[in-house]
């Protein structure tokens, strides 16, 4: 298989320095699909970016970016890029952001990266290669205890179905019930500390595809798991044609990963 962790490094380093130049100057709109989601000029030029490498390096793969949507080529690869995760903190001058995309083989995530560029750290990985941030080979936690860990976990209200979000706290609150302590910066910030080892895991039930292909072959590559927030294989098929389907989404260690379904198995069996 071909190492595509060059490439995306390469790209990441790019885009890295534009989100850097534009950090603390930029504004926002709304998305009027959706209130969580906001939008700035940065994201269109780091995803316009991001799509010319790819067709430059790739001409034949697909694309989903989060902004420009689908370039469908009839390819088994689909690149799946998120240009600013995390925008809202992005806009709001806050360094808990970053830029990723990932790459599908058939459905199944075969490389991704993230860049955090506040941190000037970029995080590679590849089916069978490991996860690197900044070229060093990391690993998710060896924490064994749920107790003893920072736990990272991303919510967004639903103004359309309040009931869930109010369940969903209800939940949460008995997961910080069994933790060191909560984390939230709701972005790509947060599996990165996952995967060097920093935080047990993070959790989101609110996600979209271009969230997850990046994040979970860097966390699985670090020896974690990365599974739907129920403990089931994720199924990307059909992104390509429903690229707003929704995903959640439960990354951890081995170990922390069974503790946090126990609670989320008991608290949905009641």
């Amino acid at each position: 298989m071909m190492n595509y962790q060059h490439f995306i490094y390469d790209s990441l380093d790019k885009v890295s320095k534009i989100a850097r130049d534009n950090f603390g100057k930029v504004s926002s709109i709304t998305k009027p699909e959706d209130n969580n989601q906001v939008l700035t000029k940065t994201d269109l030029e780091i995803g316009k970016l991001l799509i010319r490498a790819i067709e430059k390096k790739f001409p034949s793969h697909n694309i989903i970016d989060e902004e420009a949507g689908v370039i469908h080529k009839n390819s088994d690869f689909t690149w799946v890029i998120d240009p600013i995760d995390g925008t809202s903190n992005f806009a709001n001058a806050s360094p808990l952001y970053g830029c990723m995309f990932g790459l599908l083989l058939e459905n199944k995530p075969i490389a991704g990266g993230i860049a955090l560029p506040f941190y000037s750290d970029i995080i590679t990985a590849a089916k069978g290669l490991g996860t690197f941030c900044n070229e060093k080979r990391i690993y998710v936690s060896q924490e064994k205890k749920l107790s003893n860990c920072l736990i990272a976990y991303g919510i967004d209200g639903h103004q359309e179905n309040p009931e869930f979000t109010r369940s969903e706290c209800e939940l949460l609150a008995e997961i910080v019930l069994n933790i060191r302590n909560l984390r939230s910066s709701n972005s790509v910030f947060d599996i990165a500390l996952v995967a060097r080892g920093s935080y047990g895991a993070f959790l989101n039930r609110t996600s979209k595809v271009w969230d997850n292909v990046a994040q979970q072959i860097i966390i699985e590559e670090a020896g974690g798991m990365y599974t739907d927030f129920f403990g089931h294989q994720i199924d990307y098929s059909n992104t390509i044609y429903d690229p707003n389907k929704n995903f959640s989404f439960m990354a951890a260690s081995t170990e922390i990963h069974g503790q946090l379904l126990k609670i989320v198995d008991s608290y949905h069996s009641k």
